[in-house]
Formats: structure tokens, sequence, C-alpha cells
């Protein structure tokens, strides 16, 4: 298993699994994640701008020359009343189901932390959803803590 910064050229082999996380984050909340039709046309050309932008991180988990993971997240501004102008946020983190519980998520996750601290980033954001114990597990592992909590009303 390989996990390596992604190309342009991967942007067309994440799309399936940028299809995958947001079903999954539908089929958990609708009312929350609901997108607009085909996402993935959405996030074709923000993946790769990600891909040649040195203050993202956009990595990829390759095994057999078969794209099976991934990991996108940015480097965002924050309102000017805190004490930390911008923190990196990481937007997706995907493990295709054949590949979990093999400890790829918390590689990827680890390589965010190191590219983050090269940036000079001083703080990593992340949300994960009411129903995904595992990615708060994961993440907890690597050091994150809960911060907020988001909560949700239709009218």
């Amino acid at each position: 298993m390989e996990i390596r910064p992604a190309t342009p050229d991967d942007v067309s082999h994440v799309l399936p699994m940028v299809i995958a996380i947001s079903k999954l984050h539908q089929d958990w909340d609708a009312a929350r994640f609901k997108t607009i039709d085909h996402p993935e046309r959405m996030y074709d050309g923000w993946l790769r701008e990600r891909a040649t932008d040195a203050r993202s991180i956009f990595l990829v988990a390759e095994h057999e020359s078969r794209l099976v993971g991934y990991v996108v997240c940015t480097i965002e501004k924050d309102i000017p009343i805190y004490w930390t102008p911008e923190c990196g946020w990481v937007h997706d983190l995907w493990v295709e189901p054949h590949y979990r519980n093999e400890g790829l998520g918390r590689q990827m996750a680890m390589l965010v932390i190191e590219g983050f601290q090269r940036l000079g980033v001083t703080q990593i954001r992340l949300q994960t959803a009411a129903g995904n114990g595992a990615a708060r597990t994961l993440f907890e592992s690597c050091g994150f803590r809960p911060s907020t909590v988001e909560m949700l009303m239709e009218l």
C-alpha cells in the first residue's frame, strides 16, 4: 500500500469515492448532508486545484495500481476575533470498505498532521457525522479532541 500526493490525473479515480462518501453522509443524515445532483462534478475542478495547490493536502492511497482511499484538506481563514487566523481543514477522508481496519485511515491522518505542521499550521479542524463513531475513534487516536457540537433544526 502506498500513500502519495495526488495528481490531477488521479482525480477521475477519486470521484467514485466522492460519490460514495456523499451517499454515506446522506444515509446518515439526509437533512444535513443532502447534496446537489452529481456533487462529483463540482469536486472534479476543486480536486484538480487541490492537487497543484501548495497550501492544500491531497493524498491518495494506492494498492496494486488502484486507488483505494483519499484525504483532501485545505487551509482556511478563521473569523478575525480568534487568535488562530487560519487553520487546517480536513474535508474528506475515505478508505474503500475492503481496505478498512488495516490502519490506512490512520496513516493518512498522520500524514495530514505532518503536512500541516510543515506548512506552519497550528490548528487542524474537521467535522464528522453524528453517526460516524469510527471516524471519531480514528481521529481521537491521532490526537484530535471534540471541540464543538453542530446542531440542526429543519424548518
